[in-house]
């Protein structure tokens, strides 16, 4: 995450960049840090709620039009709190490390003198527990759906050593209005009480709400098993609407979680399947040795005959014209590849990129967000040779894998599969610039484009003044706006 509010931490930092080539890009780097009040670059458009620190608004991005959603937090009220500060710290920090289509997006953080800002998408659905209240209970093939993207988004977290310890339908927000509950697209919020932690240690925060609290959190000794604990509750509750441990108070709740004692009883429970039961049973094991785990529950029956039945086909015309662009993407310089992820990632609609989540999961056959090179062999052998197929995948992820983490990350397949025609309009390409061009001088200078591209990407300076030398054309050391739209369209000549 770029300019860092001196209060956030540093993890994972890269060595020191002597070449070009060494540079890696991700998406979290693009979160900008800036100390003063988000007026500048945002108009109000209304209030979206209020919470314990202060209120959510609507807002619109003065450049890019983009509609983006801003929690602010009051800093007085949070410093109140024990641990206020470090919590929201520590909630923008890791949400600068996840890229999944389940997990809320973070864009731009502000601070002045009495409050945060934190910019991320604009999530319009409410909460899913209002939702769920509305509604009453879900039928299978709808939890089914809601359970898959719940678990893809907890196994993401554990697979990155990070454990949420607040889950619950109140942190789970609907992407858009739905009048179908088999249509909804949930998003993971709040990471405030999240942490990393490293496989075999125990954690010791007692953290959590009464009815989704794991017993072993309750004993404060406890792993990130507990979040399966609480996925196993949230799904008991979306096929019956009645939580497993009930009670008249908070004391009676955390009696009967400690117990781990729950039934089926329920009238609603008549017309679930055993499937369904079966996996709620495993999610809510007291001996956390045999509880399963993210990944588990995620390959388990119940799912995976939901994913069967709701998965496009690999000889879908959708997956088939996806696999082609990762076929043929190409950046052939870094800074091509940088900006083209920039405007990927902070400028083009959620709505351009939308169909392309349902394409990524159909290919994303173990459900945990992100491709291996192993199942994108599997989705190109489906037209071609596996030998072939093979050669394929190894080009795909040379390309198209920017900061080379083994993987194609979400961000990193809509970057290569939206099309060249909304990626590259003149408004898209034309914002990213008076983006890049802080100052407004009508070009982009070397500190401009090492303040845009993120802190994170530790760089000589004279990497910096190579990655200018890209598109500078005519040699005065800055890209002006020809020059930077010349860099982008060469791509796809």
């Amino acid at each position: 995450m770029s300019h860092h509010s001196e209060a956030t931490i540093r993890t994972n930092v890269e060595p020191v960049a002597t070449e070009v080539d060494d540079l890696k890009f991700r998406v979290g780097q693009f979160i900008q840090y800036h100390n003063f009040a988000f007026y500048q670059d945002y108009r109000t458009m209304k209030e979206l709620g209020r919470g314990a620190y202060g209120s959510v608004i609507q807002v619109e991005h003065r450049i890019s039009k983009q509609q983006r959603a801003i929690k602010e937090i009051d800093k007085a009220k949070a410093d109140k709190v024990p641990g206020g500060k470090s919590r929201f710290i520590r909630e923008v920090d890791i949400l600068a490390k996840l890229d999944h289509p389940n997990i809320l997006k973070l864009y731009e953080l502000y601070e002045d003198s009495f409050r945060y800002y934190v910019v991320s998408e604009l999530l319009t659905g409410g909460e899913l527990f209002d939702y769920v209240v509305s509604i009453g209970h879900l039928s299978e093939t709808a939890a089914a759906r809601i359970m898959e993207q719940i678990l893809s988004a907890v196994s993401y977290c554990h697979d990155n050593h990070i454990v949420h310890r607040d889950l619950k339908p109140e942190n789970l927000l609907l992407e858009a209005p739905t009048s179908s509950p088999e249509d909804a697209n949930v998003k993971l919020i709040d990471f405030g009480t999240s942490s990393l932690f490293s496989s075999g240690t125990q954690l010791r925060q007692r953290l959590g709400t009464p009815y989704y609290i794991a017993p072993e959190v309750l004993s404060m000794d406890y792993n990130e098993k507990c979040d399966v604990w609480s996925c196993g509750v949230i799904m008991y509750i979306l096929l019956s609407g009645y939580p497993p441990f009930g009670g008249k108070n908070d004391e009676e709740i955390l009696a009967k979680v400690r117990t781990g004692r729950f039934n089926f009883a329920h009238a609603e429970f008549k017309s679930v399947s055993d499937e369904a039961k079966t996996l709620i049973r495993k999610m809510l094991v007291m001996n956390t040795t045999q509880r399963v785990s993210a990944a588990e529950a995620l390959r388990d029956p119940w799912i995976q005959t939901y994913r069967q039945k709701a998965r496009l086909l690999p000889q879908d015309n959708q997956v088939l014209d996806s696999l082609e662009k990762l076929k043929v993407f190409r950046a052939e310089t870094k800074l091509k590849q940088a900006v083209l992820t920039f405007i990927a990632s902070q400028i083009v609609a959620d709505g351009e990129t939308k169909h392309m989540k349902e394409v990524f999961k159909s290919i994303d056959t173990d459900g945990n967000g992100r491709l291996s090179k192993e199942e994108l062999i599997a989705a190109y052998s489906q037209s071609m040779p596996e030998e072939e197929a093979r050669a394929t995948v190894e080009a795909v992820m040379s390309k198209v894998d920017a900061d080379k983490n083994g993987f194609i990350d979400y961000s990193e397949f809509c970057l290569a599969t939206t099309s060249e025609k909304v990626l590259l309009s003149k408004g898209n390409m034309e914002s990213a610039f008076r983006m890049f061009d802080k100052d407004g001088s009508g070009s982009i200078t070397v500190a401009e484009l090492r303040e845009m591209l993120g802190e994170d990407v530790l760089a000589a300076n004279s990497v910096w003044e190579e990655l200018v030398k890209q598109a500078d054309q005519n040699g005065d050391g800055e890209i002006d706006l020809k020059e930077f739209k010349d860099l982008l369209i060469s791509l796809f000549v």
